[in-house]
């Protein structure tokens, strides 16, 4: 154990884990712990935590409100991109990470610590994603990361080492089904009967949105408004991020839209099936790709797609403060500059259906497009473009 350590900034959730981890750095390093703990929009009551932190073994405990900053700085950049993982994850775990390494490192330097520690184990990504942001923002800074130090193997050890030490057990800690992770953008969950390829999720796997059997017979029809690719009313009223996200994770839920089931490949190797329920990055996400149609460049657009795997691996490998994530995000920003306008959509049964779309930089022109006839298309012209295109091909297959 490295004798340097004097203090160390922990990312604290309050539950049986991060309680378990503070203690054990505490008396393995012999040093002072302070907590951070984020709000992000995951919808628990955090009162209290930081009495938690202190009364197990906390010098100083943070709680702090980073709705707006995730929403504002994290979400709606990566939402610009369209990015999805493997063609289906809207990388909601993924996007936390970052900002809440973020806080760690200031935190650290504010308070003088010489070491960040998180609660990631040594088999998924977050000890990647937490590692590799300190790694870019503060090199000098030391990680501690338990799982991969102690002897612990099981909750059972856990629990035991908990009540050894008088730490207060999360209620039901013993009786959770699934590991799970929520914040504004959307709520995973892995474990229990998910650990089975073959097996449907249970009911316990909603949270966010209601299984489509138990969604309205009737759709919903709203309106969603974009300035330069982000979303800034919702039905004409105007909403700061942190609002538009929580409105639309209500409409998106109630309506049983956004749940993915799918097999990933996690950055380590392994491959891990997860549950996601997503119901307003679902929204947002159709409706900005809808919007894209009618105010970007073909050329535009399709370089940008041609981007879009290599941004959701640098957001999903931890590399969100990488110079080639900030490259990418100054030329996707440069493709959303006309991205203004306003999108119909239909919610029901699961479904976000675009079925209108406006823009004062509108490319469409209905001159062009109609079947009916016209005064400003030639269609004789299109004979030469054929041919000019099809030149490479003369004399390919003999």
């Amino acid at each position: 154990m490295s004798k340097d350590i004097k203090k160390v900034v922990l990312a604290y959730s309050g539950g049986l884990d991060t309680s378990v981890i503070l203690k054990w750095i505490a008396l393995t390093y012999n040093c002072e712990v302070v907590t951070l703990t984020a709000d992000l929009g995951q919808e628990e009551d955090l009162d209290g935590v930081d009495e938690k932190a202190l009364a197990t073994g906390a010098s100083r405990a943070y709680v702090e409100d980073l709705r707006e900053e995730f929403a504002r700085d994290f979400i709606f950049p990566m939402m610009r991109a369209n990015v999805v993982y493997e063609g289906r994850y809207l990388l909601g775990t993924s996007i936390a990470r970052p900002l809440i390494a973020k806080r760690l490192v200031e935190i650290a330097h504010a308070e003088g610590a010489q070491a960040i520690a998180h609660g990631a184990t040594g088999k998924g990504n977050d000890q990647v994603r937490f590692e590799l942001a300190s790694m870019a923002l503060d090199p000098k800074l030391k990680m501690i990361a338990p799982w991969r130090e102690w002897n612990f193997r099981s909750r059972t050890d856990l629990t035991n080492f908990a009540q050894q030490h008088g730490i207060p057990l999360p209620v039901a800690a013993s009786r959770k089904l699934y590991s799970m992770d929520r914040n504004m953008l959307h709520c995973s969950f892995e474990g229990g009967e998910l650990e089975d390829p073959w097996s449907e999720p249970l009911e316990g796997s909603y949270i966010m949105s209601v299984p489509i059997e138990q969604a309205p017979d009737a759709p919903e029809y709203i309106e969603l408004e974009y300035l330069q690719g982000d979303p800034v009313a919702l039905n004409g009223e105007k909403l700061s991020p942190a609002e538009m996200m929580k409105a639309l994770n209500t409409l998106g839920g109630k309506h049983g839209i956004g749940r993915l089931d799918m097999v990933e490949n996690r950055f380590v190797g392994i491959k891990s099936r997860g549950v996601y329920e997503t119901p307003g990055g679902t929204i947002m996400h159709i409706a900005h790709r809808d919007l894209e149609g009618i105010c970007l460049d073909r050329e535009s657009m399709h370089l940008r797609d041609s981007l879009i795997t290599r941004y959701s691996e640098c957001v999903y490998n931890g590399f969100w403060f990488a110079p080639e994530r900030e490259a990418l995000q100054k030329l996707i920003d440069e493709t959303q500059k006309n991205v203004t306008g306003t999108v119909r959509l239909k919610l029901y049964k699961g479904n976000v259906v675009p079925v209108g779309r406006k823009s004062p930089f509108s490319l469409y022109r209905a001159d062009l497009a109609t079947f009916e006839e016209d005064e400003v298309y030639n269609q004789a012209d299109a004979a030469g473009f054929i041919r000019l295109q099809g030149l490479r091909l003369l004399g390919y297959k003999k």
